[in-house]
């Protein structure tokens, strides 16, 4: 029953909720209105631009993680750490949170790595990514407090939000959940799943302790803030191709950049529907019409969409074949 429920979610529900939100952005808008505007207002150039500042920024992701392989004492060349990346955000749109697991997969597959091993260094790969992100929303909170302080207003029943975590019915999930940590804990030598656990921790642990051997520290960092320079610069380039938002500024771009990353944080295939509204919702506030908001959105996440599909059935080809050849190779 709970294999059948998780299907059901990913395959259905998730899906089925990300399509839902999109309609109903776009409800007041039909759809030869949105195909004339695509065809006729949009300046192409600064898409295929944002397209390439996308890929440079996978191309980061992909030698940021050999870095951290290499911290535990393996090594993955830079191909299959490439189209791993690119394999994971693909499988992304059909399964939500699935993506990782399944790059892990793929590096683990072609590079002989343990795969435990190798989710442990994903899992310090996210958590840099947290903090980076935490970092921008710092930023903008300084930077774009006004606008920021706008959206909150707009979107975020902050009542409902006191109410709900003031009420009796969150303490006691917080205190079955303690208790029930506390009776793990005290029974944690004789439960087998958790003696598997354990072991299994072990070969986790190298990979998630991978930061710590890290050869070249700065060229790591270098790697992170390239790579979300590019996912800003996707962004504002962006801008330029419509004249709706062509007039936007740095401020703006940083800030859909950190809503619109919130919005990805939520389990909806490829973020559908989640990061179209988060950036609608920005973009209104900075004085873009809703329809001009919701096309541009439209048209941004399709184009990164787009990327990563032909990218990652490129990934299902390019793989077997590279490595065809490096076994014959090594034989």
């Amino acid at each position: 029953m709970k294999h059948w429920l998780t299907r059901f979610l990913q395959y259905f529900l998730f899906p089925a909720l990300g399509i839902a939100i999109v309609l109903w952005l776009f409800r007041d808008q039909t759809l030869s209105q949105v195909l004339e505007v695509l065809e006729n207002d949009i300046n192409y150039f600064w898409i295929i631009f944002s397209v390439v500042l996308g890929i440079f920024s996978h191309i980061s992701r992909a030698l940021r993680w050999q870095q951290l392989i290499r911290g535990t004492g393996e090594k993955a060349g830079f191909s299959n750490s490439f189209w791993a990346v690119m394999t994971g955000y693909f499988i992304n749109l059909l399964m939500p949170r699935m993506g990782e697991v399944s790059k892990c997969g793929v590096l683990s597959k072609y590079e002989k790595i343990s795969f435990t091993k190798v989710v442990g260094t994903v899992v310090v790969e996210r958590l840099f990514d947290m903090l980076m992100l935490i970092a921008l929303f710092i930023v903008v909170l300084i930077l774009q407090f006004d606008v920021l302080s706008q959206f909150f207003i707009r979107n975020v029943d902050t009542d409902k939000m006191y109410h709900s975590i003031t009420s009796p019915l969150s303490w006691v999930i917080l205190f079955s959940v303690a208790v029930v940590i506390y009776v793990i804990h005290r029974n944690r030598h004789s439960i087998k799943v958790l003696r598997d656990f354990a072991s299994l921790w072990e070969k986790f642990k190298e990979g998630f302790f991978s930061i710590r051997n890290v050869e070249n520290v700065p060229l790591f960092w270098a790697y992170t803030i390239f790579m979300w320079i590019m996912y800003f610069g996707m962004i504002y380039v962006a801008f330029f191709s419509f004249g709706a938002t062509s007039s936007l500024g740095v401020g703006a771009g940083l800030t859909v950049l950190v809503t619109g990353s919130l919005g990805m944080l939520l389990p909806v295939q490829g973020g559908i529907g989640t990061w179209h509204a988060m950036v609608i919702a920005t973009l209104v506030i900075y004085g873009v019409n809703h329809d001009d908001a919701a096309i541009f959105a439209l048209l941004v996440h399709g184009a990164q969409t787009l990327m990563i599909i032909v990218l990652g059935l490129l990934a299902f080809i390019i793989l077997p074949i590279i490595n065809r050849k490096k076994s014959a190779d090594e034989s």
